[in-house]
């Protein structure tokens, strides 16, 4: 990415109640755009799932602001937008033209997250560029969702180089008809595009309104003092971080062929206010769909890093010119053509996240925090009707732990830290597909034990009507979230399969037998009847089980997060199963053994 061309101490010269009012309606703005896009889109995944983000670029196409639907897409965006904006050239854009791209190889992630870029013109001047960006329901390939889990890109779906869908306001009807013949699900289509083409409206109606009562120069310093701030809270924020080199290795379980786990290896190396995350040692190109292209590792690293360096500043390009990224050429990390990428936003860019997290914990212990899921759990189904034999695609994200932190415990059933994402209500889900939602609670004993335990997991189930395929891509079932400061790591996540007489089978992680089965599944069969149940992970602990408080674990025993057994295993701590209160002298004495051993 290149580096901003300003100098942030020469542009502040904006009094300070015009920078917030400006501030304020550049967010303003990019939660309208997604209030449009939410109320108008035709897919649930849009509409419920809130699987989406919108931004305003300046006209260097340098990150603005940004909604918080989806934090994943935050830098991810930049690149699509650099490619829509370079295929055509800024000199021949008009107002009115919307440029559509897909391809994770030209600034995209994985193809179902679809960008739009308009150019904002106040008169004949350029003043910036609007993108929207969703998560499509279904665009082709070998399994509902592009969940194929295959060796080539080919097999995930339609890929869509940058092509302009509208010329000035008018949709170009090949390119939509082209679209709508490459999905399982064309009554999405075209609805789904008029409600991004409504939210990129919204960003022209506001920034021409900002123009309008501020003046255009205004404005314009206004989006370079925006960036410039954030780059100086970044900066500072990296500053106050000791000297030196943090380092985690950590695994994503298999890339669906692979017999031994995918390494990821990151180093983040702090010198005065200059950051540099080094993924040098993650394992090469992989054969399997976990690949992540260039633009979704470096939004991954940046959104990890915002937590911890700007998380009350705007979310803008400032932070991307404050932090180095160094990626190998031949890495699953740096995904090449034909490399298949269907999982890079979910699982990758969630282990992403998590790891630098973990190597954050060694340069902030004061800020540590214990490993989350650390996976997206996007499951995708194909369901054909009984009645009408009509096949209908619907998705949803089993929400996890959060790990543990120094001063509380991690939040449960939680979506991971890479977007803001709902899961699919029962009521939704039930209306629109034939499927019946059965369970979606908390899953005891699933939180990593600490001082501060992890989140709690949950357990979801539902049912098919029809005959169905059900294709998943999920990490964390060979181990659990790991545990920081002396925690324990969390119940690692697993995959069922219910049949109609009630027996179960385990089709993704660990049996209790020990047998593991790969998690990545691709259109994977149910019959009418029969059941599917994915058991989430949780979050990681923080410090010593044997020293949270007593009352905190009675009062985690009678909220049903952990079992009685799970109290004296992993907390040292003796309930009586009839009189529900804490054994003092058993407890004593159980603790005191296990701290002097």
């Amino acid at each position: 990415m290149e580096a901003a061309n300003y100098n942030a101490s020469e542009i502040r010269d904006l009094d300070p109640v015009t920078f917030e009012v400006l501030r304020s309606h550049f967010d303003f703005c990019c939660e309208r755009m997604s209030k449009v896009l939410q109320k108008t889109a035709f897919s649930p995944i849009l509409s419920d799932i809130l699987d989406y983000s919108n931004a305003v670029y300046d006209a260097d196409i340098r990150l603005v602001s940004q909604s918080p639907g989806c934090p994943i897409h935050m830098a991810a965006m930049h690149f699509a937008a650099q490619e829509s904006v370079n295929k055509y050239g800024k000199e021949t854009l008009r107002p009115g033209d919307v440029v559509v791209l897909n391809d994770p190889f030209q600034g995209g992630t994985h193809i179902p997250d679809t960008t739009f870029t308009m150019p904002i013109f106040n008169s004949d001047k350029l003043l910036g560029f609007a993108v929207s960006r969703g998560h499509w329901q279904d665009l082709g390939g070998g399994a509902a969702g592009g969940q194929s889990f295959g060796t080539h890109i080919a097999g995930e779906g339609l890929r869509i180089p940058p092509l302009k869908l509208f010329n000035e306001y008018e949709m170009n009807q090949d390119l939509l008809a082209l679209i709508k013949n490459n999905t399982r699900c064309p009554e999405y289509i075209e609805g789904d595009i008029q409600a991004h083409m409504g939210a990129l409206k919204v960003a022209e109606q506001e920034f021409n309104r900002a123009v309008a009562r501020y003046g255009l120069a205004t404005v314009e310093v206004a989006m370079r003092e925006l960036i410039a701030y954030t780059n100086r809270i970044s900066r500072s924020r990296i500053e106050a971080i000791p000297d030196g080199e943090y380092a985690v290795t950590d695994f994503v379980d298999t890339d669906g062929f692979s017999e031994e786990p995918i390494k990821l290896a990151v180093k983040i190396a702090v010198e005065g206010e200059k950051m540099t995350v080094d993924f040098t040692g993650s394992d090469p190109q992989c054969v399997g769909a976990i690949n992540s292209p260039l633009a979704n590792t470096f939004s991954a690293t940046y959104l990890a890093l915002r937590f911890y360096l700007c998380p009350e500043a705007p979310a803008n390009a400032g932070l991307f010119d404050a932090v180095d990224i160094v990626l190998p050429d031949d890495c699953w990390l740096n995904a090449k053509w034909p490399a298949p990428t269907i999982g890079c936003t979910t699982v990758t860019a969630a282990k992403i996240n998590s790891s630098i997290w973990l190597a954050m914990s060694q340069a902030v212990p004061e800020d540590a925090t214990g490993g989350t899921m650390s996976d997206v759990n996007w499951l995708v189904c194909a369901v054909t009707d009984p009645e009408t034999r009509r096949q209908t695609v619907f998705s949803d994200l089993p929400a996890g732990g959060w790990g543990g932190m120094n001063d509380m415990d991690g939040a449960s059933v939680r979506f991971d830290p890479t977007g803001n994402c709902m899961n699919l209500s029962a009521e939704v889900a039930e209306l629109c597909y034939p499927i019946v939602y059965e369970a979606f609670d908390l899953r005891q004993d699933s939180a990593g034990p600490g001082t501060h335990r992890g989140g709690l997991g949950a357990r979801l189930q539902f049912r098919f009507n029809g005959n169905a395929e059900l294709s998943i891509e999920t990490s964390r079932t060979l181990a659990g979230s790991p545990g920081v400061e002396g925690g324990q790591e969390s119940r690692a996540q697993r995959l069922c399969k219910l049949l109609p007489d009630g027996s179960a089978e385990v089709i993704g992680g660990l049996a209790d037998d020990g047998r593991w089965h790969n998690p990545l599944l691709a259109a994977y069969r149910f019959a009418p009847g029969e059941a599917f149940r994915i058991e989430t992970g949780g979050g990681g602990g923080w410090g010593d089980p044997m020293a949270r408080p007593v009352e905190h674990v009675l009062d985690d025993v009678l909220d049903d997060y952990i079992s009685i057994d799970e109290a004296r295993t992993s907390y040292g701590v003796v309930i009586d199963p009839e009189e529900q209160a804490v054994d003092i002298t058993a407890t004593e004495a159980l603790r005191g053994k296990r701290c002097a051993a």
